[in-house]
């Protein structure tokens, strides 16, 4: 295969970050969002860091810089093009958000510079540090003739340094135990929202700690450390017990080495080299920025100022189109497959189920999978009710969901002493996928209720994900998720099923199967189409073959919101191929696949798996076919809608650049329009629990729409 089919999976990544920065950019989204989306580039990028480029490094540091398998690059040049790129978007960020300051200034919204205060203000904020944070902080002095200090991952350090005969003396306060963050300073003419954040009186008043110093420099700095564990290795010896291995891991993520650090103020250029020297990192892994080093506090901010236009306007999860919210939930599934769409639709049906099954006295069994949970979950009170109620409980729980680890280690602890069988997923093998299966018992035989999403059993994210959860009846589909439990609760993994795709060894077989059945097609000059929408494209076992089929005639949609490898419209290679991407307000997060152009010759799955390596063939996945004829042409129309979004679709080229799409028409954007879908169905059947309501945060999204084609036909006239 060509190399221009191919981009490389950590700049392809980069590219994504991108696309989230570019709606901080968007002047069409509200200013408190853009100053979210903001904070979630820089998430996503402190992730980056600590997982992906700490993967990298750990490969440099046991020798390995071998080529990656489709640009060919190595180790060592992946790690040299990320820091080149990552110095171009910090520097895009810097700008982005000083347009969203200064834009905020005409909402009587004020981020104040320390070092500019008027007199009053200034002495408000010492006495604040006097009397509040002083005694909260523990300075200390670092040079040669002192052991240099761990600095905690990405926690902010307040640095001064101080005048030395010879090498280098730093002055080092730790900001994080001061943990009010957001500071608020008095109204002062037009601005009623005037603010400072703690790192910034800590570096302005800090300094006279060192009182028998002079200061040359003071600076705020944060260290990024690598937090890719394996927990393989940890879990080999099968005596140990699983959660105390985990626990024992977490507190080790905490200690691994230095991958970035940040720095925003004035320090020499040898107290840099010297603070490099310390961390053992080099000077490309250092960067300069002219803006707070961590923005979690916008959330704080956003609750704080009470002013509709400058955030999104409120929208309300309906009750779902294809259930009755004022019957039981059990019944409706037995005559008719439903399917959930979130965040569109409510995910409280689905919570109103299990407790229905805790109640019902024919359900003696409910196993389910679980990977990432909301804090205080109700699936999981849920799950407790269903075993203090007598039954049978089978729970999965993932203890190796990045970042969630200690999250589920207590939610573990917490289903077992509810009575709750608890396993936990292979040794070398994360169960990712989202599966349900209810059993109940009569004098009518087994009935059964099985569940398989896209998503986490999160309500959370049901909220601010676009999911899909599709919820059956039908016997064939549950005895197949019986078998993956059987596999999992005894150590084992699943077959290959016949319905379900079931990876690890049923899934990207199976995908590659079903792409030849169109490639086939082509050759026999029949119809071929393939549709996918997924998070992320790095399979290439499963690139290769989307690249014979785009050479075979196959015409192939793909959305894919995150990382992409194959490169689309590359001629006589991948030119059948399209490729979109969406970020928006909510995280496109649902994964669909469609092999066949029209109903009667089509197979629809909706599935929890990505096509990545790491789903495909490494991790316990499914994808379950639509077997209701209804549903998947509902899922069919999600799909075509979406590409036809002319909003916040950006289209991949050929010269592996992301380019906004130009609307023609009406602006439709994707998401807004299945809301506003889930509104209207749920006001026709009488389903919204507040009407007036429903219809105000329903005229909401029609104002922003109007808005949105006003200012598109006024810069067409000014163009």
């Amino acid at each position: 295969m060509s190399i221009d089919c191919f981009d490389n999976r950590e700049l392809s990544w980069l590219k994504f970050n991108e696309r989230v920065l570019g709606e901080a950019k968007d002047s069409y989204v509200p200013l408190l969002e853009r100053l979210g989306f903001s904070a979630i580039f820089q998430s996503n990028l402190d992730e980056f860091f600590m997982v992906r480029v700490g993967s990298l490094y750990d490969k440099l540091f046991v020798g390995e810089n071998s080529p990656e398998n489709k640009t060919g690059m190595t180790v060592s040049e992946q790690l040299n093009a990320i820091f080149a790129r990552c110095s171009q978007l910090e520097i895009a960020r810097c700008k982005a958000f000083d347009e969203i300051m200064r834009l905020l200034e005409n909402h009587s919204v004020r981020h104040e510079n320390v070092e500019k205060l008027e007199a009053d203000d200034e002495e408000y904020l010492r006495s604040l540090y006097e009397n509040d944070m002083r005694y909260l902080v523990s300075p200390l002095i670092i040079d040669k003739r002192y052991p240099f200090p761990f600095l905690k991952n990405n926690e902010i350090y307040a640095a001064f340094q101080l005048e030395a005969k010879s090498g280098v003396k730093i002055g080092l306060v730790p900001v994080a135990d001061v943990k009010k963050r957001l500071i608020f300073l008095p109204e002062k003419g037009e601005f009623r929202h005037r603010y400072v954040l703690s790192e910034d009186v800590i570096l302005k008043f800090a300094g006279s700690i060192f009182e028998n110093y002079r200061i040359l420099g003071s600076a705020l700095l944060r260290v990024t450390r690598n937090a890719d564990i394996n927990a393989d290795d940890a879990l080999s010896d099968r005596s140990a017990d699983y959660r105390e291995v985990m626990e024992k891991l977490l507190k080790k993520r905490r200690k691994l080495c230095a991958v970035r650090m940040q720095i925003k103020g004035n320090l020499s250029v040898n107290a840099v080299e010297y603070l490099c020297s310390k961390l053992e990192l080099k000077k490309k892994q250092t960067f300069f920025i002219n803006m707070p080093l961590d923005l979690s506090y916008v959330y704080s901010l956003s609750d704080t100022i009470n002013d509709p236009a400058l955030s999104y306007p409120k929208l309300t999860p309906q009750n779902p189109e294809m259930l009755d919210a004022t019957r039981p939930i059990m019944p409706q599934i037995e005559q008719h497959d439903v399917l959930l769409r979130y965040p569109f639709e409510s995910i409280k049906p689905f919570i109103k189920l299990l407790n229905e099954a805790a109640d019902d006295k024919d359900v003696v069994s409910v196993k389910m999978t679980l990977y990432r949970l909301a804090k205080n979950s109700s699936i999981v009170e849920a799950l407790a009710r269903l075993a203090e109620n007598g039954k049978n409980v089978l729970v999965l729980i993932e203890l190796r969901a990045r970042f969630d680890e200690a999250n589920n280690i207590d939610v573990s602890r917490k289903l077992q002493e509810a009575g709750c069988t608890v396993i936990f997923g292979p040794k070398d093998f994360k169960v990712h996928s989202k599966l349900l299966l209810i059993t109940k018992q009569s004098e009518n035989g087994a009935k059964y209720i099985t569940q398989i999403g896209t998503g986490n059993y999160n309500e959370k994210t049901a909220a601010i994900y676009t999911d899909l959860s599709y919820i059956t009846a039908k016997p064939e589909i549950a005895h197949e998720a019986q078998k993956v439990f059987d596999a999992l609760s005894t150590q084992a993994l699943p077959e290959r099923s016949e319905l379900l795709l079931v990876a690890p060894f049923g899934m990207q077989s199976r995908i590659i199967e079903l792409i030849d059945e169109q490639i086939e097609n082509a050759k026999q000059g029949k119809a071929a189409y393939i549709g996918v929408k997924i998070n992320s494209l790095t399979d290439k076992v499963i690139i290769d073959r989307l690249i014979l089929a785009s050479k075979q005639g196959v015409k192939i949609d793909m959305c894919i919101r995150g990382i992409c490898c194959l490169i689309p419209g590359v001629e006589g290679q991948t030119e059948n191929i399209r490729i979109i991407s969406i970020v928006g307000r909510f995280l496109e997060h649902s994964r669909i696949y469609i092999f066949g152009d029209c109903a009667g010759n089509r197979k629809v799955f909706i599935s929890s798996a990505d096509f990545m390596t790491r789903n495909t063939v490494r991790r316990v996945e499914i994808a379950a076919p639509i077997l209701d004829a209804n549903i998947e042409q509902m899922v069919v129309d999600m799909f075509e809608t979406i590409l036809k979004d002319n909003v916040k679709v950006r289209e991949l080229g050929s010269d592996k650049i992301y380019r906004k799409r130009v609307a023609d028409g009406i602006p439709l954007d994707s998401q807004i329009y299945f809301y506003t879908k889930a509104y209207d169905k749920a006001l026709a059947q009488g389903q919204s629990k507040n009407s007036d309501s429903a219809c105000t945060e329903k005229n909401g999204i029609f104002s922003r729409l109007k808005s949105r084609i006003k200012r598109k036909n006024e810069e067409k006239k000014g163009s």
